[in-house]
């Protein structure tokens, strides 16, 4: 089926598609120019969105959730009330907003978190950082929205709109923080000693050919391996490629869908899952070349496959459990023993599923286009829904979870900060407790 991008104005909140659903996210639809550097060759008259997949329209196949599973336990709430908690649960008392971050910028479209700092991507193309609810400083890019944020230790990287990966590094010489510039996915010097070389090129689009290791459309996420030696990075011109860290060197680029890949994330055992409009999840199990030092990844397993654009994906710390969430407003699940066996479907929103973020082994947060956060405990084999977070006034588009050091619920119990950053152009700072008492 042949399929069409649409472009619309960011400003108005119009209607977009996702999949083959028409939902409120502004987050697919932005035209912009892609810089040409190392491509080979490039026609200035070229169709630049002919070289971008589409994000509408997937092929009309099964949904695993046609059937009715007995472990499902999946509440669906139509009405919140006023305010910014509604909890489900009436024993559930450990939600709470701590407080709002607002800069008016742009929508925040990307979250981090290291020790005590969060880190926000906005299409202002700026990153900022915060310490305590409060600015603490700030860096731009020259381009291209903040559509991902992964920090490995000292350095942290950025994922945009215009398909580049940037590079940072905090500046210690400046006592009240500052960042600069280190480099950008793939390094320049990969680019030169590569273009002489035409078989280092593919084709991306009419009369338009790209180097293998560029991507040529927005990256869409990052994340990082297990052992932490590894970037992955997925984009809307579906694939997905492998950074060594350590080096900045493309070891692999993989064609992993038939459309945009939207979210990319690594489990544990050399597990990469990824999602993609095309209405799929997909498993991908990595493998290490000694001898060589190279890596290579291989389909192991497809989830899902469905009408609906797959938006969202998250994996319990202990890697047992994996969340999809899809632009229907669901969030489908799969366990794991020797493979990933389907558990079952969450029901908490009614429009599209935007992202998703695990706490622990035993909780997992949905935000979507309703604007509203849902907060799922698992319990065995049962997931239920304990608690609606309400406040933002647009869509929700990133979640980011962090431990909170400094306080434990009276029975014991973890707490966990949750930060959430909207379409409305803020981030809201939660606290939530994993065990039920007050």
């Amino acid at each position: 089926m042949k399929t069409q991008r649409m472009f619309i104005d960011t400003t108005n909140f119009t209607n977009m598609k996702f999949g083959n659903f028409l939902t409120q996210n502004s987050d697919l639809k932005i035209s912009m120019v892609i810089d040409d550097d190392g491509d080979f060759p490039t026609p200035a008259s070229s169709d630049s969105a002919n070289s971008r997949p589409s994000s509408d329209g997937s092929p009309p196949v099964f949904s695993p959730w046609n059937q009715t599973y007995p472990r499902t336990k999946s509440p669906c709430f139509t009405e919140f009330k006023n305010g910014d908690v509604y909890r489900s649960n009436s024993n559930y008392k450990n939600s709470s907003l701590i407080g709002s971050l607002v800069r008016e910028e742009g929508h925040v479209y990307s979250l981090a978190t290291a020790g005590e700092l969060l880190y926000t991507g906005s299409d202002s193309k700026n990153i900022r950082v915060w310490k305590n609810l409060k600015e603490f400083t700030g860096f731009k890019s020259s381009s291209g929205l903040v559509k991902a944020i992964i920090i490995s230790g000292e350095k942290i990287f950025t994922g945009h709109q215009d398909g580049k990966i940037r590079v940072w590094k905090e500046t210690p010489k400046n006592p009240s923080g500052g960042y600069r510039r280190d480099g950008t996915l793939p390094a320049l010097r990969d680019v030169l000693r590569s273009s002489i070389n035409p078989q280092n090129y593919v084709v991306v689009g009419r009369n338009r050919s790209r180097l293998w290791f560029k991507h040529a459309d927005a990256v869409s996420c990052l994340c990082l391996s297990d052992d932490k030696t590894i970037l992955y990075s997925s984009s809307w011109d579906k694939t997905m490629k492998v950074w060594r860290i350590s080096d900045s060197k493309c070891l692999e680029s993989l064609t992993v869908h038939d459309d945009a890949v939207n979210v990319i994330v690594a489990a544990s055992d050399g597990l990469v899952i990824t999602g993609s409009a095309d209405g799929t999840a997909k498993v991908w199990r990595r493998q290490h070349e000694e001898e060589n030092d190279a890596t290579k990844h291989t389909l192991e397993q497809t989830l899902v496959k469905q009408n609906s654009a797959v938006t969202a994906v998250a994996v319990n710390a202990a890697g047992t459990v994996v969340y999809c969430g899809s632009s229907d407003g669901l969030v489908n699940f799969w366990e794991r023993e020797k493979r990933l066996t389907y558990g079952g479907a969450l029901k908490g929103h009614n429009l599209a599923v935007l992202c998703l973020a695990t706490a622990g082994n035993c909780m997992v947060l949905s935000g979507a286009a309703d604007n509203t956060i849902c907060v799922w405990r698992r319990d065995g084999l049962f997931h239920t829904c304990v608690s609606v977070l309400t406040g933002h006034t647009g869509p929700v588009k990133c979640l980011a979870v962090k431990g909170d050091p400094c306080r434990r619920s009276k029975d014991g119990g973890r707490r966990w900060i949750v930060y959430s950053g909207s379409l409305d152009r803020s981030v809201k700072v939660w606290g939530v407790s994993d065990s039920l008492g007050g």
